[in-house]
């Protein structure tokens, strides 16, 4: 089945919102963080939750651009897990980059040109303060959850 410009362009501004709202939960998540982190890391849980309000920022602006409304920021978020002393701040971290991780590598397979850029450079980022909160890195960053539940959930 091939994919008209008019489904890309569905997917695309689709796969933009579900980064919006990514960036939404993680300035959320990164308040949770930074009233809990220790004073050795705060300035880097500060640095994240910046970069965060800016690509939440730009996200927005790019779906107005396209013609969309920009999803809104729910008033709270669910958390993972109880999160109350520093290690489980950074734990916070740490998963909060990884699920931004996932999220743009779909936007880099739904989007073309410079929203594709965008969203490489989401990825690339995540993954990167995804390792500095957790110490490593994994093999494909954005894909690494996604391969446990893939192959425990078969598709049709």
């Amino acid at each position: 089945m091939t994919r008209t410009a008019t489904d890309k362009g569905t997917g695309e501004l689709a796969a933009l919102q579900a980064a919006l709202g990514a960036e939404h939960a993680a300035v959320y998540g990164y308040g949770v963080v930074g009233g809990l982190i220790g004073a050795a890391r705060r300035g880097e849980a500060m640095a994240a939750y910046d970069a965060h309000r800016a690509r939440r920022d730009e996200l927005a602006r790019v779906v107005r651009a396209l013609g969309g409304a920009p999803v809104a920021a729910a008033a709270g978020y669910a958390l993972p897990f109880p999160v109350s002393d520093p290690e489980t701040a950074v734990r916070l971290a740490a998963e909060l980059e990884e699920r931004i991780a996932g999220v743009y590598s779909d936007l880099v397979r739904a989007a073309v040109g410079e929203r594709r850029r965008t969203g490489a450079e989401g990825l690339r980022e995540a993954a990167v303060r995804a390792a500095r909160w957790r110490g490593g890195s994994v093999p494909f960053p954005g894909l690494a959850e996604r391969a446990g539940a893939a192959s425990a959930t078969p598709e049709p």
